[in-house]
């Protein structure tokens, strides 16, 4: 009886059966290849605008890691209390010269220095006189009883 099993081959195409398993569940997953050809479906042409990309990429990452390097060593410079290759460190020289011509223009309303002292001048009066006010006043002695009533 075991004899006609002993006649096939089944298992002698293990691979086959197990790639054809492998595409299976990858087209139930909808990750299937449809070409199964030695390269697995990817053109010559793709293959090349994937290497320009990955050219361009690592061109990209290398400026990246340049700049990285040149602000670590800039931050360094300033922990330590250097001036660094900071531009914006630099005093313009050209706003020095651009004081004298804003002097006329009042932009947030400030007053003139005339005005300044009469208003504290002012100040101080009111102080002055709300001093005297309070002089003037008798001074409230805070008196408080508390009766307790206690029953024996």
């Amino acid at each position: 009886m075991a004899n006609p099993l002993m006649q096939e081959n089944v298992w002698l195409q293990r691979q086959r059966f197990e790639e054809a398993e492998a595409h299976y569940y990858s087209v139930m997953a909808g990750t299937a290849n449809n070409n199964q050809g030695g390269q697995g479906g990817a053109s010559p042409g793709r293959i090349d605008a994937l290497e320009k990309e990955n050219r361009d990429l690592k061109k990209v990452t290398a400026d990246l890691k340049a700049m990285i390097l040149k602000l670590e060593s800039r931050v360094g410079a300033l922990e330590k209390g250097g001036k660094g290759d900071a531009p914006a460190a630099k005093p313009a020289p050209a706003a020095a010269d651009d004081d004298d011509d804003d002097d006329d223009i009042d932009l947030f309303g400030s007053e003139d220095e005339d005005e300044q002292a009469a208003q504290a001048e002012r100040k101080a009066k009111l102080l002055a006189d709300y001093a005297a006010k309070k002089a003037k006043k008798p001074v409230l002695i805070a008196k408080s009883s508390v009766v307790f009533d206690v029953k024996p």
